[in-house]
């Protein structure tokens, strides 16, 4: 549920609620005050009676009797015997006489308190439906035989009545306060626990980033705060993910320092070596300055190359070697770097093939000058690693749906396979490389891997020690409406 759902339902809840429980409560207040007020005065609701119609019909009937005896003879009305008998026709239903002559009380009821009544009675004038505690529900002018004033009243004493409302009015307004109370606590927390609640978990995940820990997950919720929560988890793992590249990142730096500088101190100590031959006269003989001079020459060649390769992967990295791409016949591209190698190969005892699944054009994007580096860097390292008197490279070109699949297998000294997913990794060296004479950088395909990723491609190498290798690389064709 959203914030903006919880809080529109706390206010329907905060504003219907307490009236629906208010309604309750004085249902169940009012039955309790209907059964005091049945009980005291001795109504009676059986045989499905009303007795409120009963009450009035039997009050009706007595106040006509008097009313006529006013009229016909008002004297007779100060006889106490005539007041009694309808005193007791009266009594049963909680109502009560009250007699006046020139507005100076004669008679009020037994039942009623004398004191009040001649307090509440006295010089009435224009009396309304209520004097004091009592409820008048009829009244009658008339005049004595003597000329003087009468007033016939029947009334109801409601003083208890009066307490008894009074008891369940301010129970109704104390429940009305602890119910408006107890539904706005109830709602304020539930929103409280919906939304500060998470925002405290937000910031304790917070503090646990600034001193460092970025391992510490936080849940969330389907909402507007599950939304930052996610954002939040999302930047977290960013911050891992990042911390964790800057780490290798650090540790590669470590590495490629210790390598450049174990690389290049090696041809240096024997260029040093060699100079030193020379100058302390070692090299006696033409033959021998020959070969000293030619080996300084190619340790030089060595560095450069080296040199170089450092220079064009620390350009990978930061992204600042453009690559120019154009639409290139691979099949022709390949024919092309085929004839360029088989020479330098042909001097090394190696043969060189091409294989075409087509002699149709096969269309690729590509940097021409980039992408015959990666494969130029391949064929040196297929001719370095050759163990064989009768060396074999071969390329295979494939295209299969939206992609083509060039394929580079040698039968050199291979590599177990346990050392295949390091071989794209800057520096890295296998057992059988390090123990032969060709050294080299460790360089080659990690530039032959960041080429074919940057031209949007895959490469990937299978070994066998003693076999040979085979390295795949795969590149996206260009479709006939591009």
């Amino acid at each position: 549920m959203t914030i903006r759902a919880r809080i529109l339902l706390s206010y329907i809840l905060m504003s219907f609620l307490p009236l629906i429980l208010l309604a309750i409560t004085l249902y169940l207040i009012l039955n309790a005050f209907v059964g005091d007020f049945i009980g005291r005065y001795h109504l009676d609701f059986s045989d499905n009676k009303n007795p409120f119609k009963v009450i009035m019909t039997e009050q009706k009937e007595v106040f006509t009797d008097m009313k006529l005896q006013a009229s016909t003879d008002p004297d007779q009305l100060l006889n106490p015997s005539l007041l009694d008998s309808w005193e007791s026709q009266l009594n049963p239903i909680n109502m009560s006489i009250v007699l006046q002559k020139n507005n100076q009380l004669v008679y009020a009821s037994p039942s009623l308190d004398q004191t009040e009544v001649a307090k509440a009675f006295d010089s009435i004038e224009m009396p309304g439906s209520f004097v004091d505690y009592f409820y008048i529900s009829n009244n009658y002018t008339f005049q004595y035989k003597d000329l003087s004033e009468g007033h016939l009243y029947i009334v109801t004493d409601i003083g208890p009545l009066s307490e008894y409302l009074g008891k369940y009015l301010v129970i109704s307004l104390l429940l009305l306060i602890a119910i408006i109370l107890l539904t706005n606590g109830v709602l304020t927390y539930f929103v409280f626990r919906s939304t500060v609640n998470p925002l405290q978990k937000l910031r304790r995940a917070v503090d646990q980033i600034k001193e460092g820990d970025l391992d510490s997950t936080v849940h969330f919720q389907k909402d507007e705060i599950g939304g930052l929560f996610q954002a939040f988890e999302e930047m977290r793992a960013q911050l891992k993910h990042s911390k964790a590249v800057q780490l290798q990142y650090e540790e590669n730096r470590k590495e490629l320092v210790s390598n450049i500088s174990h690389d290049l101190k090696t041809p240096i100590a024997s260029i040093k070596g060699y100079v030193e031959g020379i100058l302390d006269g070692v090299a006696d003989n033409p033959d021998k300055m020959d070969r000293y001079i030619r080996t300084i020459y190619a340790k030089t060649k060595d560095m450069d190359k080296l040199i170089d390769e450092l220079f064009m992967l620390s350009k990978l990295d930061m992204g600042k070697l453009p690559f120019y791409f154009e639409k290139v016949n691979i099949n022709k591209f390949l024919e092309d770097c085929t004839e360029e190698m088989q020479f330098v190969l042909k001097e090394k005892g190696i043969n060189l093939t091409l294989e075409l699944s087509t002699s149709e054009p096969v269309l690729i994007k590509a940097d021409r000058e980039k992408l015959k580096r990666a494969i130029s860097n391949i064929l040196d390292n297929a001719a370095k690693y050759m163990d064989k008197e009768q060396g074999i490279v071969q390329i295979r070109l494939q295209d299969e749906g939206e992609w083509v699949h060039l394929q580079i297998e040698d039968n050199g000294q291979g590599m177990r396979e346990d050392e295949l997913p390091h071989i794209f990794e800057r520096f890295y060296r296998s057992d059988l490389s390090r123990n032969s004479e060709t050294g080299g950088s460790g360089l080659g395909l990690a530039i032959v891997k960041q080429i074919i990723e940057e031209h949007g491609g895959e490469v990937q190498a299978a070994s066998e020690a003693g076999v040979g290798t085979r390295i795949w690389i795969r590149l996206r064709m260009v479709m006939p409406h591009e």
